[in-house]
């Protein structure tokens, strides 16, 4: 077991696994790693299996010092130091320290321990829910001074060298995020679904783990209509009052009463999680079977790493 201190946790710092799904009618959402992709490799570069719990840093990284020797990786956002170069294991001696500095091409980075990051399982997950304050350490975000132990989620070897994220279908920055339509799609006129796909978003500072609001034209429904509250998944697309979208995110409410235009495929979620405020993006309209073997090759591109 090693023992990691927080000398300062940076914007916002949280303990984050794969989620919790399964609790929705409970009114919890799963949570979890804003970009899963990026934990479960960061996960397999030091030797743990992928749902091991590690530090999801938020715009700007943090500061750690570890107490016993230990692997760690950077995974996601480059956390700006060349002497730590991501998507390859480290060693850290004991008494060592890793500072962070503003992360760089993307939102989020994943610190992961060989071992994982000990902390209690809320309904099955270590995931920190900052709206409902469960999991991680006592459900809020890390503070300088918090001391944290890893756990006994290392089952293999560390990688001994570097993995290309690049090699991971739909994990690539730049390329538009695919949508199916979503079931209020119909609802819209049919300039507003050529619109939703042919413009370029900007991501608005109304971006949390909660939702992205984005800024662009208004999506005009064909007739005012208002839709009684039902469940909402992750991914979705909501269009709210004034036409302007809302992708619902990890921590997303489990009801609302928006319409929704389209839905963020499976393969393409990871990538929500490295979006910041003023990035552009577009939408690209696909069919179910595209939607679905997407994430089957997506699968098959982490399993083959």
């Amino acid at each position: 077991m090693s023992v990691i201190r927080v000398e300062k946790p940076g914007f916002l710092a949280t303990v984050q696994d794969l989620g919790r799904p399964g609790f929705a009618a409970l009114g919890v959402s799963a949570s979890g790693a804003a970009d899963p992709i990026g934990l479960r490799i960061g996960n397999r570069l030091v030797g743990n299996d992928e749902g091991a719990a590690a530090i999801e840093m938020t715009l700007l990284g943090g500061a750690f010092r570890f107490e016993e020797d230990a692997t760690i990786a950077i995974a996601g956002a480059s956390v700006g130091d060349r002497a730590l170069a991501p998507w390859r294991a480290h060693h850290v001696p004991a008494g060592g320290t890793l500072a962070c500095v503003p992360l760089r091409c993307g939102a989020r980075a994943y610190l992961c321990v060989r071992g994982g990051i000990d902390a209690p399982l809320v309904l099955g997950s270590a995931s920190t829910h900052l709206v409902t304050g469960l999991g991680g350490l006592e459900g809020r975000a890390l503070l300088a001074g918090d001391r944290l132990s890893t756990g006994d989620r290392a089952v293999r070897e560390p990688v001994a060298g570097a993995i290309d994220p690049g090699a991971i279908p739909g994990y690539r920055a730049g390329e538009p995020l695919r949508v199916t339509d979503g079931p209020q799609a119909g609802w819209f006129a049919d300039a507003a679904r050529s619109v939703l796909v042919e413009a370029a978003w900007t991501v608005t500072e109304a971006c949390d783990r909660m939702g992205i609001r984005l800024d662009g034209p208004a999506l005009d429904r064909r007739a005012p209509r208002e839709l009684v509250t039902e469940g909402v998944a992750l991914g979705a697309i909501q269009v709210a009052g004034d036409g302007q979208p809302i992708v619902l995110f990890v921590e997303h409410q489990t009801t609302g009463g928006y319409p929704k235009i389209a839905n963020v495929i499976a393969a393409d979620l990871a990538r929500l999680g490295q979006l910041s405020p003023r990035d552009r993006i577009r939408f690209e309209r696909v069919s179910l079977d595209e939607a679905r073997a997407a994430l089957f090759a997506q699968e098959a591109a982490l399993r083959g790493l």
